[in-house]
């Protein structure tokens, strides 16, 4: 029975939302499924007919809920949230329908039953709301005490300035809009507490809030998305290696300003990192790649769709005898080009590296099995 129990925890049952869903999620709550994701939510009756038995037959055990992308009433939805008091995952990203009014857990008492409700929240996605405020977050921020995990990948952030580098005044927020003082404030909060991971891809943050949410004391961030962050200087990277040396996931992938300082950083700083993204990177030089070498900790790296300018010598250097897999005929374009996309697999002289995007590459390293890595499930 307890396997038959681990079996069910680890698989998500995803169902449509129609009129013919009542029986399945009774079906689902009679076998003790603890993790569903409900699509084609919108604000119809047929919906809000769903989600009424799936808080009744579901939601005392239920652990995971996905809402992601529906567009379910504001009170429907609240009241299926208040009904999963054991849920650890919780998925509102695209739910924008939930936040256009901005009242989500206004009234005291909605508020008072969320706190208890969330109280053992660990993850938390709001990723892709284009109307996500800062009352809406502060009130869910409040509600959430144990939480380990938020995304708000391509949310629409604010950054402004205020009178101290890289930090915004409350009185300079607009309460229209998130903003990164709402973000930090919410960090500050979450000091000592379990949070150890952000995910902020797409949201456009600038180097001064980067560095400024890297050194809140009492912090220690083990994972961090940034896929996106194109105004993202090296020299933010650099301080952010310096500020949470216990990082052990890192994407950086599609943040075009980065340089080999940033590298460079990244191999002397973050020596417990274990999956790395360097995807469409353009300024990379392969004489700073090797600099790689150092993460001993290391098991995934992606650095596919870049271009690795020429340098002194080659980035991965496998040993001999290892042969490649490329899915682009032999032949440079231009001397030094390297272009990681897809693999499973590169083996240098002193590590092995599992898990290697890869597309082209020049004859030094081992390219398997394909493997994609899209973390988080946000848009590449």
């Amino acid at each position: 029975m307890g396997g038959l129990q681990l079996e069910q925890a680890n698989v998500r049952y995803n169902i449509p939302v129609s009129s013919a869903s009542r029986p399945t999620v009774k079906s689902l709550g009679l076998r003790g499924i603890c993790c569903i994701s409900l699509t084609n939510l919108d604000g119809s009756p047929a919906s809000h007919q769903v989600l009424q038995p799936v808080a009744y037959h579901l939601g005392l055990r239920l652990q995971s809920l996905c809402l992601g992308g529906g567009g379910p009433t504001e009170a429907s939805s609240v009241a299926l949230i208040l009904g999963c008091p054991a849920r650890r995952f919780l998925d509102l990203s695209g739910c924008n329908s939930l936040f256009m009014l901005g009242m989500l857990l206004a009234q005291p008492k909605t508020a008072q039953r969320g706190q208890q409700a969330l109280s053992g929240l660990r993850e938390l996605s709001l990723a892709s709301l284009r109307d996500l405020t800062n009352l809406s977050f502060n009130r869910l921020g409040s509600c959430v005490l144990s939480l380990e995990r938020l995304s708000l990948a391509y949310c629409h952030l604010t950054f402004e300035p205020g009178p101290a580098r890289g930090s915004i005044g409350p009185q300079d927020s607009s309460p229209s809009q998130l903003s990164s003082c709402s973000l930090l404030q919410f960090v500050k909060e979450q000091a000592g507490r379990p949070l150890h991971t952000l995910g902020l891809s797409g949201t456009g943050l600038p180097s001064e809030a980067l560095q400024t949410l890297g050194q809140v004391a009492g912090l220690p961030l083990q994972e961090l998305s940034l896929h996106s962050c194109r105004d993202l200087s090296t020299e933010a990277v650099a301080t952010l290696c310096h500020q949470q040396p216990g990082l052990t996931f890192l994407d950086l992938s599609g943040c075009s300003e980065l340089a080999d300082g940033a590298l460079l950083a990244v191999s002397w700083g973050l020596r417990r990192l274990w999956h790395l993204s360097l995807r469409k990177l353009q300024r990379l030089t392969d004489a700073r790649c090797s600099a790689l070498g150092g993460l001993r900790e290391l098991q995934s790296l992606d650095v596919g769709h870049g271009r690795v300018l020429p340098g002194e010598r080659a980035g991965i250097d496998p040993g001999p005898g290892l042969g490649v897999r490329s899915s682009t005929p032999t032949g440079l374009p231009r001397p030094g080009l390297l272009l990681l996309t897809q693999a499973h697999q590169v083996r240098s002289d002193t590590h092995q590296y599992k898990n290697i995007g890869a597309s082209f590459c020049r004859p030094c390293g081992s390219f398997l099995l394909p493997v994609g890595l899209e973390p988080w499930a946000e848009p590449s």
